[in-house]
């Protein structure tokens, strides 16, 4: 038996503390804290649902799902019996806000709200008149978005009668903000008078067009009738009223538009319909005359869809008559109406409260500061009784993004809290206050060894601050939870959706194509080192937008020069030529080929479709390959898009090519249930939204989405770093970060920035 000597002991080694993910946490001790919660922060629904509202509901057309159903009683508990001035519905994209937000709106109705105002993008301005219709179909749905806004707003100033039925009043959001032209209106009164050598002269000066009085300009202190030339400059200046009457001195005019008789009109209008050209426009003009073509239209389409000639025959075929129905219910016809700011209107010839509740779509479209619609949409806020703001991606990543919406849904609360306006009436220190309480802020310092003293060394330090992405759980406490309802596709259940997957895959690049990337990422980032050293950031975007196109775009000659001072960087001869295919297109080509053998469609995202326009390229290629193929442009109007992919569908397309920004919101790409991605960008929002286009209520196949990105490449650290900042912005929509530390964002960079961090390095 051997025994150890004392100095020689083994350590006592302890077991390492079990460290746990924040979702693992919540897992094991959830239930305890959930009822911890609830003691301290009651719900405002705590899932009792109201037996008057699942009545109202049922007698919808179309009935909600259960989680449907519970999201609308949250939302109306809160704005109803909390009082609450507005809500958020912040559920996933593919949930069915539209249906949520109508059936809100019937319960609203029967509250005493009877008119509902929908703030919708341009492109969804008609589907939300055929989903209401659908839903409610005794409501009556005013379109205000075509170039009949202003005679609708004018009648509706003189309906003071509260419906008996839901009236829904859904406004483009770009016609939501379109200003009006207008143009100075004075009267010429001639004087002639003789010079000192007799000689007879004409002046013409600018009198008032209502009481006839002189309008007068300062002139040494004295006031001397204003000359019909100045009165056009100093009245073009600002719309001014006269000094003794108060009469306008300006007009609404059409810029641009010369004033066109009524006939020029009609035949115009007739061309916008599809199978009708110049000559048959002419043709029905001279047999039915321009005043009853011009009121069918404006009032009565179906009328002029069902048209008869003299001996009771239809003028136009079954065949066209089916089309012109499709396009006329996404378009509207009027005549002689001038534009006049919608907001405008309202909140001056409206009275508070006349539309009970506000229905914001895509809320996350108005949370920048200064944008017009944003302030726009402030004041529609303002003048309704109650605020539903809907969005599927509430957070970009910033608190910023945040503090304005809450800025224009809830004032007072912010106010109470110390975030108000300055003395300049400006919101950008209360914006930085909210950014440094409940987001991330870098402050930078920089510091600097002068040497220009002679008897001593100074040092000079400068300071700059910066935002970065990140939301703190207190602000998401205090902010978010009180007024926002979540609904995840997954809350629906049951067999409503099918499985949904992504899948990133890495493509190898081509020995030549590697080589020249390596080039050309060796010039272009020593450039951006050097130009970093000197304070100089004009070559981020440029290093980065090159090294992240280029693998995709060595089709063509890449000639990279200074922004600045136009000096050449670097140039790269093209790689492929037209016959090749490149590692990239022929993975796209091979997944086209696999889903077209499970008879399935693919929806191509591609970001480049300006100067580096890669969807050309692809169709030749896919063509090439045998397949069908289709791409939607900007040119499509946004009203338009989804008639236009429902032709592109009826002609048996297989694969479609589009930029994500065309198709990010609201439309239902249902015949499409694979996505491929040729480039993600690094906008949040647009990849979320883009990639959700067909996972929605009433798809029926399993859902892929395919990211491609070249290995090695720039792409790969993007994708890598859009994953990141995703996970971020979603601690504000229900989902649990791996470590509470994600929500505030560690590495604190913009995409770009962190892009070009990893590039520089």
């Amino acid at each position: 038996m051997h025994l150890a000597h004392p100095d020689f002991a083994p350590a006592l080694v302890l077991p390492e503390p079990a460290q746990l993910s924040l979702a693992e946490f919540v897992d094991d001790f959830g239930a305890s804290l959930l009822d911890a919660v609830r003691r301290q922060n009651p719900p405002v629904y705590d899932g009792a649902a109201d037996p008057r509202r699942d009545v109202l509901m049922d007698r919808l057309a179309r009935k909600p799902f259960p989680a449907q159903r519970n999201a609308v009683q949250a939302v109306t508990r809160l704005l109803l019996d909390a009082g609450a001035p507005a809500a958020i519905l912040n559920a996933e994209m593919g949930t069915g806000k539209t249906m949520m937000a109508i059936a809100a709106s019937v319960v609203m109705h029967e509250a005493g709200l009877r008119r509902t105002l929908v703030l919708s993008p341009p492109h969804l301005v008609y589907k939300w008149r055929r989903e209401i219709q659908l839903t409610v179909p005794d409501a009556r749905v005013w379109i205000l978005n075509g170039p009949d806004t202003l005679q609708k707003l004018l009648t509706l100033r003189a309906m003071r009668t509260a419906p008996v039925v839901p009236e829904f009043f859904v406004l483009g959001r770009v016609r939501m903000r379109m200003g009006f032209h207008w143009r100075p209106a004075f009267n010429i009164r001639r004087t002639v008078y003789r010079d000192e050598l007799g000689a007879r002269h004409v002046a013409a000066y600018a009198i008032c067009p209502d009481c006839g009085q002189w309008l007068t300009d300062k002139a040494n202190d004295a006031e001397l009738p204003m000359s019909a030339a100045r009165a056009k400059v100093v009245l073009d200046e600002n719309r001014t009223a006269c000094p003794h009457c108060s009469g306008r001195l300006w007009t609404l005019t059409r810029k641009g538009k010369p004033q066109r008789s009524h006939r020029e009109l009609v035949v115009d209008a007739l061309q916008q319909l599809p199978t009708i050209g110049t000559k048959t426009a002419e043709n029905l003009v001279q047999q039915f005359g321009e005043e009853l073509l011009g009121a069918m239209l404006a009032d009565n389409v179906h009328e002029f869809i069902n048209l008869m000639d003299e001996e009771g025959e239809l003028v136009f075929s079954d065949r066209q008559a089916a089309r012109m129905e499709r396009a006329m219910a996404a378009l509207e016809i009027g005549f002689g109406q001038g534009d006049y700011q919608a907001t405008e209107f309202i909140k001056r010839y409206l009275p508070q409260g006349y539309f009970g509740l506000l229905v914001v779509d895509e809320g996350h479209e108005y949370k920048n500061a200064g944008s017009a619609q944003g302030q726009a949409m402030g004041v529609l806020t303002a003048k309704c009784s109650k605020t539903l703001l809907l969005t599927g991606t509430l957070m970009g990543g910033y608190a910023e993004d945040l503090f304005y919406l809450l800025w224009r849904l809830h004032p007072r609360a912010m106010i109470d809290d110390g975030y108000r306006p300055n003395v300049r009436r400006s919101l950008g220190p209360a914006a930085m206050a909210f950014m440094r309480d409940h987001g991330v802020v870098k402050d930078i310092y920089r510091e600097v060894e002068s040497r220009s003293h002679r008897t001593a060394k100074g040092k000079t330090i400068s300071h700059r601050t910066a935002k970065a992405p990140g939301f703190g759980p207190k602000g998401i406490m205090r902010y978010v939870l009180p007024c926002t309802v979540f609904l995840k596709l997954k809350d629906i259940g049951g067999d409503v959706l099918p499985p949904y997957r992504e899948v990133f895959e890495a493509v190898v690049m081509t020995e030549t194509q590697r080589e020249g990337y390596a080039k050309l990422a060796a010039v272009l980032t020593a450039e951006l080192r050097q130009a970093l050293r000197c304070g100089d950031a004009t070559l981020l975007g440029v290093v980065l937008q090159v090294l992240l196109a280029w693998p995709d775009c060595c089709f063509r000659d890449e000639l990279v020069r200074h922004p600045r001072t136009g000096a050449q960087l670097a140039y790269q001869r093209a790689i492929f030529g037209d016959e090749d295919v490149s590692p990239k297109e022929a993975a796209l080509i091979e997944l086209c080929r696999q889903e077209k053998g499970r008879g399935r469609k693919v929806l191509a995202y591609s970001i480049y479709t300006g100067t580096r326009d890669t969807t050309s390229r692809l169709r030749v290629q896919l063509e090439r390959a045998g397949f069908k193929v289709a791409v939607l442009r900007a040119s499509v109007e946004a009203a338009r898009r989804e008639d236009w992919v429902a032709d592109q569908v009826e002609r048996g397309i297989d694969v479609l090519l589009t930029n994500p920004e065309l198709v990010k919101t609201g439309l239902d790409l249902l015949d499409f249930p694979t996505i491929a991605y040729m480039q993600s960008g690094y906008n949040c929002y647009t990849l979320q939204q883009a990639s959700r286009r067909s996972w929605r209520i009433g798809q029926r196949n399993d859902v892929a989405v395919h990211f491609f990105g070249y290995a090695d490449s720039a792409q790969m650290d993007c994708l890598a770093l859009m994953a990141q900042k995703i996970a971020v912005a979603q601690s504000t929509s229900g989902d649990m970060p791996e470590t509470g530390l994600d929500v505030l964002n560690q590495s604190g960079d913009s995409i770009e920035v962190a892009l070009a961090k990893r590039l520089a390095a």
